[in-house]
This record gives structure tokens, C-alpha cells and sequence, in this order.
């Protein structure tokens, strides 16, 4: 009875680590203006595919993005948006290419933040028992929101960068403020005290 139940535990543990070869990376890159960047994921058929893309920074905050199949037909495609989850199921082995776009930009840059995350298809069904199963479904779901929370300390990162980088400039503007303020009033006080003054005629 021992060994059988350890038998199980083996069983259980083995789906979890065949589950883990997962897509997972996370990037941020700089889409220079008039020019576009394309990525590529090898898959097959029935694997699983999202990209999470947000632009940190550049101009009006948005990007295109598409998702082409191994045919090259647009299985997604999102116009001047600033954030955006796109996922996929592969219909056909191949090349499944994605890119970011700021070809309608001439002057700015973007910076682009994006996680790809996925899941291996395994055709398993006749010799997979109901809770490994379940176990894998779990397992998959656990990862997906790993891989979102991974991707979302990147965005707090980002938005943290850029609300210290105003702070500053604001505070050395209201430094600035300050000085030509009190030089403002002391060329005021100079001004009205030489109006004032009388002169002696000897």
C-alpha cells in the first residue's frame, strides 16, 4: 500500500516538472521611431502563446502590435494602443512571429515593456489519471499568474522611474522659482529705494 501511494506521489510529481517547460521571458526594448521590432516563437500544434506588452515611455504611450502565423496571416492585430494581452493557440506547427511597431512615429522613440509566457501541449489524455489532470490544469494556472505578477513588477518599476524623474524636475523647477523669486524682490526693493532716494544738490 506504501508503495503504491508512493508510487502516485512519483506520478504527480512527474506531470508537474513535464509541465513545466513553459514559455516564459520577459523584456523591455526601444522601438526607434519609423522602424519596428518583430520576435518569433517556434510552436506546435495546440501549444499556447500570450504576450503582455505595455509602452513605458515615448510620445503618446502607443504601439502597434500584430501576431502573424507560420503563413504569414495576422492572427492579431492592435492599432496605437498602450497596453495589451494578446494569446494564442497554434493551429500548425512553425514560426509564430509577433512585432511592435512605431512606424507611425518620425520623431519619438518608444520603450516597450512585454512578457511572452506559454504551454507545451502534451497529447497525454489516455494514460493521464483525472487529478493529474487537474494537478496540470492547476499547475498551468499557478504559472500563468506568476509570470503576470513577474510582468507587473516590471510596469511598478517603470511607472517608479518615471514618477521619481518628475519629482525631481519639478523640484529643482521649484528651486528655481525660489531664486528668481527672492532676486525678483531684491531688484524691486533696490529699484524703489533708488525712486525714493533724494538727492542732495551742494
Amino acid at each position: 500500500m506504501a508503495r503504491a501511494h508512493s508510487s502516485t506521489l512519483f506520478t504527480i510529481w512527474w506531470s508537474l516538472l513535464l509541465l513545466l517547460p513553459v514559455l516564459v521571458s520577459a523584456h523591455m526594448i526601444e522601438v526607434p521611431a519609423s522602424k519596428k521590432e518583430c520576435f518569433f516563437e517556434d510552436l506546435r500544434n495546440n501549444d499556447k502563446m500570450t504576450v503582455t506588452y505595455q509602452v513605458g515611455g515615448g510620445g503618446h504611450l502607443d504601439i502597434d502590435f500584430w501576431l502573424t502565423d507560420p503563413d504569414g496571416h495576422a492572427l492579431h492585430k492592435q492599432l496605437k494602443q498602450s497596453t495589451g494581452t494578446v494569446s494564442v493557440t497554434a493551429a500548425k506547427d512553425g514560426r509564430y512571429e509577433y512585432c511592435f511597431s512605431n512606424q507611425m512615429s518620425t520623431v519619438v522613440d518608444k520603450l516597450v515593456s512585454f512578457n511572452v509566457h506559454g504551454i507545451i501541449y502534451v497529447d497525454d489524455d489516455d494514460t493521464v489519471a483525472p487529478i493529474e489532470r487537474e494537478i496540470r490544469a492547476l499547475a498551468a494556472g499557478l504559472m500563468s499568474v506568476k509570470d503576470e505578477q513577474e510582468y507587473i513588477v516590471v510596469r511598478e518599476r517603470t511607472h517608479r522611474n518615471t514618477a521619481e524623474s518628475t519629482n525631481e524636475r519639478v523640484k529643482w523647477w521649484s528651486v528655481a522659482q525660489v531664486i528668481i523669486l527672492f532676486g525678483v524682490v531684491a531688484w524691486q526693493v533696490y529699484y524703489l529705494k533708488s525712486f525714493f532716494e533724494v538727492k542732495r544738490a551742494f
